[in-house]
Formats: structure tokens, C-alpha cells, sequence
């Protein structure tokens, strides 16, 4: 498609330069109409958020988006260019992208009168029209709005009054575009205050000269409310002035959070063949839900989803890790290798007083215990709930809530124990599983659909640490050895052997 190169030629093209607000607004009817996504890779927020953030566009409004760390406000914010045209018209050689019709800038009206419709013109890309700044304490009104540059005033023989001294900061540099600040409450009382003719009357002031510069430009910011009182605060005249304040969330569901997990973790490794069994996935991003709501943790900075991320990545390197060693040609978590997605967790749990008292890796293994529990008794009979009185007529002179696993139980009582190490080949995992009386028949009952053999011992695994974390069965961790045994006999060990040797 030829485009004009000269003003002259935009002219007769008919070309209407919309505001960028407009050009927001009327794109994403488009879409809308159309039934397209408007953000791609954004999870969960189908119903809350980004319905929200449709009306805000719809309503021509500047935006923040408020909300613990982890929860994609960032990316949302990357993503609303998507919504601007793919090109547009500005005057060549501008710094602060003029419209050609209607300049503002001190070069680009004197361009314009000097050669008319000869102007020369450039079409911009949308990418181009995006600018963002983290804001940090020492940022200054210089970086954000602009300032006099005493050098480019000497070298053109300019008084400091002059538009042609002024060195523009970022946010005009991004006229006509969307600008996002983000961590608005980092950004110093005084320097928010600079943001109020931008947000209200549109324009920009620079120092105390009489110089106004109209903006075409959308503002999005993004802040976490744990900052307000941590680390600075939004004065409430810059709240008054944008229009619509969004809340973000963590994923309500764990289906949601596993496709953010599947989404963002790396986890293919090039030359093996990648498993994760599904209740795998589920205990990963139930750490993080239960660490949402763990005492221990601080409810107010929130739990990112980076950790369920993280885990999930240092998980399969285990596994990887694993695989390289052995020469097993699948690449398959294990129960075993749990304790390895501590890196990922430690780093990203804040805790409160109780917590640092235990400890972060203390209290990252409990999480992990609390996640194998909750997501063992979606696949398994509770161990602590009571049976129908037919099963607990079958188990004996067992306790009731044991009818379930009454063989494996059994076994364990005998003295018997299990120890898996998260190097030991598959074939040599299995066997040591497989002595187990009862287990393997079991997890054939419960899940008889298993995909392959290699799923089968990790799922036998599995049902021993459920016993375990429902305190029926001991679980000893040394040197990334797991050993599983009876519960009495590690409690009373002397009175265990008394009994082998009557």
C-alpha cells in the first residue's frame, strides 16, 4: 500500500487523524464486534478484569491498575497498543510525533510554514507509539515531562523562554501513543503533582516559562496497594484525576492456574520426551494457594505466580537431571523430587513475624505437605474419613478410617519399609514400589487409566506421601533419599524391635 510521503499527498488521501483515545475506542469495537481476543496469554480475568478495562476504553479514560505482585498488570498494560492503528501519520523529523494537520511543536509548526504541502511525512508503527518508565525516587520532572537544555539554547542563540530550547522528556515523546508509569506510588509526591495538567488539561508546562504544549496521549499506571504504606503513596489529587481504577486478582481456580503455569514455565527440554501427570500440575499452583492463605505468609504483599512458575521449572530440571544421569528416556516429576522446588518457593513468599520465627524453607516445606494433601484427596479416599459399615466390617480389627488402605497399612506395620531416591533409574524406582503389598492394586483400582507404565510408580508414590501427610504412614528425607515406614515404629523404634524379636 503506497502511503503519502508529503502533507500535500495526505491531504488528498482524505486521511483523518483521530485522537489516540478514539482510535482505542473505535479499534476495539472492532474487535469486539468481531469476537477477536484482546489480550492474548491473559488468564482468568475473562469476567472481572478485562470486561473493566472495556469499559475504560469505551469511556476514553487515563487507567491504573491496582493489585499485588504477580498479576500480569504489566503485562495487560504492554498489550493495549495491540488496539492502536497499525500506522500512522507524523511529521518527519519531530521529536514528539506532531500531528501533520495540527502541529504543536515549535519545529514542526515552522516546518510547515516554511514548506507547506512539501512537509515531509512518516508513518509511524504502533510499537513506536508505547513508552513506559518504572517509577523510581529518583526520578524527575526533567525525565518525565521535559526541561531547558542550556546547551541546545547556546548553540542555536536561544533564550531560555524559547519552545526551541526546551529537551522533552518521555511522556511527550510518546504523544499521540499510550504511556505507562509503572509502581505509581514510588514516584515522588512532588513529580506526581507534575502529572496533574497532563491527566486534567492535557497539556504540558515546562518549568515556570509560558509555554503550553497540548498532549494527544492516554496514561496507564500500575501500582501494588501494599506500596501506599511500604514505600510511598498516590496523593490523593493525582487519584482524583484518573479516571478509572482497576483491580487485579491471583487465578480464582486451579484449571486457570495451571494454564498460566503451562503458559509462561519453561518446560520443554530438547532430546526427552516431557511428562507431568496432571495431579502434579494441581499440586504445584496449590502451594500457591495455600500459601494465600497460610498464617504464616504476608497476605498483604501477596503471592506471585512467578512461584508456581518457578517451581514447576525447577521440578522438570530434577527430572531432566535425572534422566541424563540414569539414561531413562522419559522425563517424568516424582514425589521424591518435591523437595527441589524449594529454590523457587523460599525467595518468594514474604512472612510475617511467626514465619520468619520457622523459618522460609520450614515453612515452604509445609506448604508443600498442605498442597500433596489437599490434592491426594481429589484422587484418593480421604484416610481420615469414616467408611460405609460394609468396608469397615471388611477391615477387621483395623481402625475404620484405615478400611481404604488396610493392606498397604498393614505392611507398613510389619516393619516394613520403602526408600526412593530422586536418582534412581525408573526400572529400579518401580521395583522398590512394587514391594508394597497392596499399593500397586490399589492405584489400578482408583486410576485404572494410567497412559503408561511410567506413570504407575510415580502414582504409587504419590498415594504413600498422601498416607504420609495424613499422618498415617513416617516419611524420612536424608540426602535426598525418601525412606516411608511405619508410623508407631518411628515413634516408638525400641518397642518396635522389642516386638520383631517376641
Amino acid at each position: 500500500m503506497d502511503r503519502a510521503s508529503t502533507l500535500g499527498e495526505l491531504r488528498k488521501s482524505g486521511y483523518v487523524v483521530r485522537p489516540v483515545k478514539d482510535e482505542l475506542r473505535e479499534n476495539l469495537i472492532a474487535r469486539l464486534r468481531r469476537k477477536e481476543a484482546l489480550f492474548p496469554g491473559i488468564i482468568g480475568y475473562d469476567q472481572t478484569v478485562v470486561p473493566a478495562l472495556v469499559n475504560a476504553i469505551l469511556a476514553r479514560h487515563d487507567i491504573i491498575l491496582l493489585g499485588l505482585r504477580g498479576q500480569a498488570k504489566t503485562r495487560i498494560v504492554r498489550q493495549l497498543h495491540t488496539l492502536l492503528d497499525d500506522y500512522v501519520p507524523v511529521i518527519k523529523g519531530s521529536e514528539i510525533n506532531d500531528n501533520p494537520f495540527a502541529p504543536v511543536s515549535k519545529f514542526a509548526v515552522d516546518l510547515v510554514q516554511e514548506m507547506g504541502d512539501k512537509t515531509p511525512i512518516e508513518w509511524m508503527h504502533r510499537s513506536r507509539r508505547y513508552g513506559e518508565k518504572l517509577a523510581t525516587p529518583d526520578v524527575t520532572i526533567a525525565d518525565l515531562i521535559g526541561d531547558i537544555d542550556p546547551i541546545k539554547a547556546a548553540a542555536q542563540r536561544l533564550h531560555y523562554a524559547h519552545e526551541g530550547a526546551i529537551h522533552f522528556g518521555i511522556i511527550p515523546r510518546t504523544n499521540r501513543g499510550i504511556f505507562a508509569i509503572n509502581e505509581l506510588p514510588d514516584l515522588q509526591p512532588r513529580i506526581q503533582v507534575g502529572l496533574f495538567n497532563i491527566l486534567e488539561e492535557k497539556d504540558i508546562q515546562i518549568r515556570g516559562f509560558n509555554i503550553r504544549i497540548p498532549m494527544d496521549i492516554m496514561l496507564v499506571f500500575t501500582a501494588n496497594p501494599e506500596d501506599y504504606t511500604n514505600r510511598g503513596s498516590i496523593i490523593t489529587p493525582l487519584k482524583d484525576r484518573i479516571d478509572s481504577q482497576i483491580m487485579t486478582h491471583y487465578p480464582r481456580s486451579l484449571d486457570d492456574a495451571i494454564r498460566i503455569t503451562e503458559q509462561e514455565a519453561h518446560v520443554a527440554r530438547n532430546g526427552k520426551e516431557i511428562r507431568i501427570p496432571q495431579f502434579f500440575k494441581e499440586i504445584v499452583e496449590q502451594v500457591a494457594f495455600e500459601a494465600r492463605k497460610s498464617e504464616f505468609v504476608d497476605q498483604k504483599s501477596g503471592v506471585s505466580a512467578r512461584l508456581t512458575i518457578s517451581a514447576m521449572e525447577n521440578l522438570i530440571s530434577n527430572a531432566e537431571r535425572r534422566a541424563i544421569i540414569t539414561g531413562d528416556p522419559v522425563v517424568i516429576p516424582r514425589l521424591c523430587d518435591l523437595p527441589h522446588v524449594l529454590p523457587g518457593l523460599t525467595g518468594k513468599i514474604e512472612l510475617v513475624f511467626e514465619g520468619e520465627q520457622e523459618g522460609s524453607v520450614k515453612v515452604s516445606r509445609a506448604l508443600v505437605g498442605k498442597a500433596v494433601r489437599e490434592t491426594f484427596k481429589r484422587y484418593f479416599p480421604d484416610p481420615l474419613r469414616k467408611p460405609p459399615r460394609q468396608k469397615q466390617e471388611q477391615a477387621g480389627n483395623r481402625g475404620a478410617e484405615d478400611a481404604e488402605y488396610s493392606k498397604i497399612l498393614s505392611w507398613f506395620e510389619g516393619g516394613n519399609v520403602v526408600e526412593v531416591a530422586d536418582d534412581m533409574p525408573a526400572a529400579a524406582y518401580k521395583r522398590e514400589l512394587e514391594k508394597v503389598r497392596g499399593l500397586r492394586e490399589f492405584v489400578n483400582r482408583s486410576m485404572p487409566d494410567l497412559e503408561s507404565q511410567y506413570e504407575l510408580p510415580i502414582v504409587m508414590e504419590f498415594v504413600l506421601d498422601g498416607l504420609h501427610q495424613n499422618s498415617k504412614i513416617a516419611k524420612d528425607e536424608i540426602d535426598h533419599v525418601t525412606a516411608y515406614k511405619d508410623m508407631l515404629g518411628s515413634i516408638f523404634p525400641a518397642n518396635a524391635r522389642m516386638h520383631e524379636e517376641d
